[in-house]
């Protein structure tokens, strides 16, 4: 007779632990955050592409022609107020000025003589030895050569004047958008060297059709500013209505202005708009359907949520999307849904616990 092996204890115990899992796996479920949505009424809202452009800015241009002798700040520098940037070489202007001075000796020389001859021509019409018409004469020639010699000195103040735009300083504390200019190039008046831009006051700019601003109502504006590239949205400080339509496009400039002291706002970077009306157009009956963007469930073509079924599981519902609210965290439904539903804010979550039921049934 063989000898009746008895099973190992331990073998027993691991084997009993693991069915006792199995058996309880089905139980297990992940709680899914849920959220209860409802129909309300939103206010009328429109989306812009818009350009960020600095509220300071200038290009600066070179106003006396001359070699560029020295360039003291490139693209990127931060300069102060009243900071030299450029120089100009002064010696076209020095030349202006001392021809100046030239004009102003002769035409003083010229009224010394006036004078002489029409003081001289008073004395001799006193003494009935001139023509009255000869002393007019000799007034009308001294009376010239005063004005010769205020042209003359204006003109040397001119000259003067243009020898100072040799030196060219910053308009604004600010950063250096842009050199247009190198050393030893030549300068001529109108020609841009520099812009510089105040990075403490940024703004974005769109240009909407006047029916589209219409939509928003009549009362104030208010609006926040995408930044797609960062991901960021800013609310505006104050949203201005330019009162003039540009005669090409028909549409109307609408300046966004941003918070004082943003960062990493750069001008000339692409922005989106979202216009919104102060107050919430009055409804009819029942508002928009607004669900949170992240209990939307996307695959391929297909657009969908996962709402409460009551008895503690959730059913798929296909929906069709209408537009983004600000800030993009939630999203109007324009069918699918009526407004009383309770969703799941994970929705792949929600999907595996439906599967799973549907498997158990």
């Amino acid at each position: 007779m063989k000898p009746i092996k008895l099973p190992n204890p331990a073998r027993i115990s691991a084997v009993f632990v693991l069915s006792l899992l199995a058996a309880t796996s089905v139980e297990v479920r992940a709680e899914v955050p849920t959220v209860r949505i409802e129909a309300r009424t939103v206010a009328p809202a429109i989306a812009a592409e818009a350009t960020i452009e600095a509220v300071r800015q200038s290009t600066l241009a070179a106003q006396m022609p001359g070699r560029i002798l020295e360039l003291y700040a490139d693209a990127g520098d931060r300069v102060r107020k009243g900071a030299l940037l450029v120089r100009i070489d002064p010696a076209e202007g020095a030349a202006a000025v001392a021809a100046a001075e030239a004009g102003i000796a002769q035409a003083e020389s010229v009224l010394a003589n006036a004078r002489a001859e029409y003081q001289r021509a008073r004395s001799l019409v006193e003494r009935k030895f001139l023509s009255q018409s000869a002393l007019d004469n000799a007034r009308a020639q001294f009376q010239a050569a005063e004005a010769q010699v205020r042209a003359a000195r204006a003109q040397r103040e001119q000259a003067a004047t243009v020898k100072g735009y040799a030196s060219v300083v910053s308009p604004l504390d600010g950063l250096v958008a842009a050199r247009h200019i190198e050393p030893g190039e030549m300068a001529q008046p109108g020609r841009n060297l520099l812009t510089v831009y105040d990075p403490a006051q940024m703004r974005a700019v769109a240009d909407l059709a006047p029916q589209r601003l219409a939509e928003l109502g009549a009362g104030p504006l208010r609006a926040s500013v995408e930044l797609p590239a960062s991901g960021r949205v800013i609310e505006a400080a104050a949203v201005s209505v330019l009162p003039a339509a540009d005669a090409r496009t028909h549409t109307v400039r609408v300046r966004v202005d941003l918070p004082a002291d943003v960062e990493d706002v750069l001008p000339g970077s692409f922005a989106r708009v979202h216009f919104h009306a102060a107050t919430a157009a009055p409804a009819a009956a029942a508002g928009p359907v607004v669900i949170p963007a992240a209990a939307v469930l996307r695959r391929g073509e297909l657009t969908a949520v996962y709402a409460a079924d009551g008895q503690g599981g959730f059913t798929l519902r296909q929906i069709r999307l209408g537009r983004a609210l600000p800030g993009g965290d939630a999203v109007e439904v324009l069918s699918g849904l009526k407004g009383d539903e309770t969703l799941a804010l994970d929705p792949v979550q929600a999907g595996i616990q439906a599967r799973s039921a549907a498997a158990a049934r």
